[in-house]
């Protein structure tokens, strides 16, 4: 199987409800291919819901060839618990990217929300109004963290369409200084 590094996939991890979205870059704008939800209420235990996520993450990446794959991280809540079973389900999720030898970025999601509606405390309602808008596309499901997963891929395409983001994980300054001559102005 070829990947794309054209195709993200998006997952907003849970073990009750996993969203997934996945867009791929035509032209230098993002295209919806799919968005949905792993509804896994109905698996018996932890267990098996955490296989399930695995071997799913691996169907969708088989399905759409995705060469990327952009993870919301857990967020600290009230409950320990709750973190816990995102934690869980997030790392199950990035095991299964790995395996298949996907590119792994993950973004707070603070850092989603603020890229998609420019506020990092955003509600998830109007970070769906702001697909939606933004990406033309009406969901079909009642779930937003179909969404919210499509939100997490689109922060991934913004992050690496610019070329200072996070310079200290990809080389610094100095890196960007030797792979952008054309760009210094000499006095």
């Amino acid at each position: 199987m070829k990947l794309r590094k054209d195709r993200i996939l998006g997952v907003d991890p849970g073990t009750n409800i996993l969203g997934f979205g996945i867009i791929e870059i035509k032209d230098g704008l993002p295209i919806v291919l799919d968005a949905n939800v792993l509804n896994l209420k109905e698996e018996i235990d932890q267990q098996s819901k955490l296989r399930e996520i695995f071997l799913r993450i691996q169907e969708i990446i088989e399905a759409y060839s995705t060469g990327i794959m952009a993870v919301e991280a857990p967020f600290y809540a009230k409950n320990p618990q709750s973190m816990l079973k995102l934690g869980r389900a997030q790392g199950v999720a990035i095991a299964a990217a790995m395996v298949m030898g996907l590119d792994i970025q993950e973004f707070s999601p603070k850092k989603i929300k603020k890229s998609i509606t420019g506020n990092g405390n955003a509600s998830k309602e109007q970070v769906n109004l702001m697909i939606q808008s933004t990406l033309k596309y009406q969901f079909q499901t009642k779930y937003l963290d179909a969404s919210d997963a499509l939100a997490t891929a689109l922060c991934a395409f913004y992050q690496n369409q610019n070329p200072i983001a996070d310079l200290n994980s990809k080389g610094g300054w100095e890196k960007f200084i030797k792979q952008n001559q054309d760009r210094i102005i000499k006095y």
